[in-house]
């Protein structure tokens, strides 16, 4: 098998997802000569490519640099969500080039650094963010490979040459978090999801019992309390629990207004006053425990805790506030479960009770569609006014009789509620009638975030 010390050259089939330009902006940083394909340009790889990568578009073997093609030296890695089919990968496959999923790579982290790994349905990206931002802005310092851009860097990567740590969002799609090795983790949820990949919620959980297996003796583990699943893990391993309310690690003297939300911490490392979140909503008092304790675990002294939480600026469609005056606030989040989705207009709620908030939704994958219809509309019924947008299909091909319509006849009688296409959206907005808007998804609806804010926050 390569070693880090073998990869001359990195190609990347699906370059452009959040996870890969991470691990491609590395390699970058190593080195390396760093290309790949992806289906569609995007900010993200227009900003490889000016970092150095070589990047197509076009599915197209003839296109792969000569830089890549050094079978000896060359490291392939591709995304779960590109076909076995695809022409580049068959490819190399067919050449017998050495081929890593992301996860793989991001394991070999693990087994070279200490890694402080966030698992979980959601709030991985946020608390992730959470805990390179800490240990960034620390004596400690760290290496991070996050599921989001970084507001505070405008990254979606961190580099140390000296700090044992690394951070990384531990994704279940695939399994993918089983190819780790934690030092520490925690996991912030598990309601059901990825259907698709598991097939039934007793596999899911299972899938995270199995991931408590392969923290390192000696790691940590930090769970959310009354969470369904049962923990393996090796002998020598701590186990600690949290929540905002309850738990080895959980908030006391909760203040909430003038905007702002400062609390204490309880912890069995040591309590800390004051905590000042840098984005005042309630999940994040949640999220910032759990990251909190990771960083105390990695010797995060409490003022350099208490400082990096107030200056924590939030992560790209994490509660992204867009416009916010007194007369109008439009935020864009990437909640695209009914658990994220509760979660977030529960929070947003408590922030702007009385006013009149618009939720505009578009739902990704006809599979979590069809399994979670119900809950959706359950957890979209928190507000009293909703419109729904096509499913945005992201790898799945269509399923009969599954469409946004499930979603829309569920919600709860006498909300105001309206189906659109995407390409109206931005009409919907100009008509008004709203003083709190929030775009909910994980789908290209951001891509009309821009032209939103310039309707809600004209020059």
């Amino acid at each position: 098998m390569i070693t880090l010390s073998d990869i001359h050259a990195v190609y990347f089939v699906g370059i452009g997802g959040i996870g890969m330009s991470a691990i491609a902006r590395y390699f970058l940083h190593r080195g390396a000569a760093v290309a790949g394909y992806d289906r569609t340009p995007s900010d993200l790889t227009e900003r490889l490519r000016e970092e150095g990568a070589s990047i197509h578009y076009e599915e197209n073997v003839s296109l792969i640099p000569a830089s890549c093609q050094d079978r000896e030296h060359t490291l392939v890695i591709y995304t779960p969500a590109i076909p076995a089919t695809h022409l580049e990968l068959a490819f190399f496959r067919a050449e017998g080039y050495e081929i890593m999923k992301r996860a793989q790579v991001l394991g070999m982290l693990t087994r070279s650094l200490r890694g402080l790994c966030v698992a979980g349905t959601h709030g991985k990206t946020t608390t992730s963010s959470m805990v390179a931002h800490m240990l960034h802005q620390s004596h400690v310092d760290c290496n991070a490979f996050l599921g989001g851009i970084t507001k505070n860097y405008d990254t979606n990567f961190i580099l140390s040459e000296r700090s044992p740590y690394v951070v990384i969002e531990a994704d279940e799609f695939d399994r993918s978090f089983h190819w780790l090795s934690p030092f520490a983790t925690v996991i912030t949820a598990t309601d059901a999801d990825h259907l698709d990949i598991y097939g039934t919620e007793e596999a899911y959980l299972e899938s995270f019992r199995h991931y408590t297996t392969l923290i390192q003796p000696g790691g940590y583990l930090i769970l959310h309390t009354g969470l369904k699943m049962q923990a393996a893990t090796p002998e020598g391993v701590t186990t600690y629990t949290y929540s905002q309310d309850s738990g080895d690690f959980h908030a006391a003297d909760i203040r909430i207004g003038g905007g702002e939300i400062v609390f204490d911490l309880i912890s069995p490392l040591g309590n800390i006053s004051d905590i000042r979140l840098g984005v005042p909503v309630m999940v994040n008092i949640e999220n910032g425990i759990a990251a909190m304790a990771l960083a105390q675990i990695a010797g995060l002294t409490p003022e350099e805790i208490r400082t990096a939480m107030a200056s924590f600026r939030g992560v790209d469609r994490r509660f992204d506030f867009r416009v916010k005056t007194k007369e109008m606030v439009y935020l864009s989040d990437y909640a695209h479960h009914p658990a994220e989705i509760r979660q977030s207009l529960l929070s947003i709620k408590a922030l702007y009770e009385g006013r009149h908030i618009k939720v505009i939704f578009q739902p990704h994958l006809y599979t979590r569609t069809r399994d979670f219809y119900r809950e959706f509309a359950d957890a979209l019924s928190l507000v009293d006014d909703v419109v729904i947008v096509d499913i945005y299909p992201a790898r799945e091909e269509p399923i009969p009789g599954v469409t946004s319509r499930l979603i829309y006849d569920n919600l709860r009688p006498g909300i105001a509620r309206r189906m659109c296409h995407k390409e109206e959206i931005c009409d919907i907005v100009r008509e008004g009638g709203f003083d709190v808007l929030v775009t909910l998804g994980a789908g290209d609806i951001e891509n009309y975030a821009k032209d939103i804010t310039a309707i809600l926050s004209p020059e």
